[in-house]
């Protein structure tokens, strides 16, 4: 899909939902109000799943209701099955459900407690309640880019699940590098291969990187057409598996270097992103 402009998705549940600690209710929907001040396309702000799975999201439901949904920016949860889409589709105010779809079985079953079968279900059965209800549904392609677990992976395999899902009528991917082993060589051929062959579809990069290496990620999706980046302020969360502090979320303040004064990036306010920068540090217990 040809899009005309840059689209930045901050992603302050991904950035939470590792912490150990439990952060306090007011002290969430005080951090997410301000990156609704951003103007951001998107915020990925909560999920509901189990709250044993991860309790840090065990309040979300409170959340969203205390959270300022008057803002142009589209309010994203994920759902790891149709139980938590039902609670998600409850509230007008979330435009977007978000499946982890991965193409590691392994991970697969870790993740979601259902084997890629089974999640080929789930996400049908989603589908359908979003276009019944007026939502969007994006799909994260997790680990698209290889995984630690020794299943099988390859780039063929990535393009033949996104083939199988996209006969779904899902417009949203988004290819999740999630333990951060993607190279510029790895986005560059997905992306070149997936964009032209849907040219209906829009696609999105997941990335999870090192301090030292995200620049050439971020350059190798968008020179290959990938206008939409997931990231997190100050690169925080990322994927415990990973078992490296280092390779972290793609930094929000890197997508926005990197896109400063492009002609297709949206309209930010400078002043509430810095303010959002300082709030961040003080709502992390890192």
């Amino acid at each position: 899909m040809s899009l005309d402009k840059i689209k930045l998705i901050e992603c302050p549940r991904d950035a939470m939902q590792g912490i150990h600690e439990f952060i306090d209710t007011e002290t969430k929907i005080k951090y997410i109000n301000q990156l609704l001040e951003v103007g951001f396309d998107t915020l990925d702000f909560g999920s509901f799943v189990s709250p044993k799975a991860i309790p840090q999201m065990r309040d979300t439901n409170e959340v969203i209701q205390s959270i300022n949904t008057k803002t142009d920016t589209k309010l994203l949860s994920i759902v790891a099955n149709f139980r938590g889409a039902l609670q998600a589709t409850k509230y007008d105010a979330i435009d977007c459900l978000g499946y982890p779809f991965s193409i590691s079985e392994t991970f697969q079953v870790r993740n979601t407690n259902a084997t890629i079968e089974e999640s080929l279900e789930r996400v049908q059965d989603i589908q359908l309640l979003c276009e019944d209800t007026g939502k969007e549904l994006v799909v994260y392609i997790s680990m698209g880019f290889g995984n630690p677990y020794g299943d099988p992976w390859n780039t063929d395999i990535c393009i033949e699940w996104v083939e199988k899902l996209a006969e779904l009528n899902i417009k949203i991917f988004s290819l999740s590098d999630t333990i951060g082993v993607a190279t510029p060589a790895s986005i560059s051929y997905l992306f070149s291969s997936l964009i032209p062959a849907f040219p209906s579809i829009e696609f999105g990069a997941h990335l999870h990187t090192r301090p030292d290496d995200w620049k050439g990620k971020v350059q190798a999706a968008f020179d290959n057409g990938c206008f939409r980046f997931d990231g997190t302020i100050k690169g925080y969360g990322g994927c415990p598996m990973a078992k490296d502090e280092l390779v972290g979320n793609m930094p929000m303040e890197n997508l926005m270097y990197y896109f400063d004064k492009h002609p297709k990036v949206f309209q930010i306010n400078n002043q509430a992103f810095i303010n959002a920068i300082g709030l961040a540090s003080e709502t992390f217990p890192i």
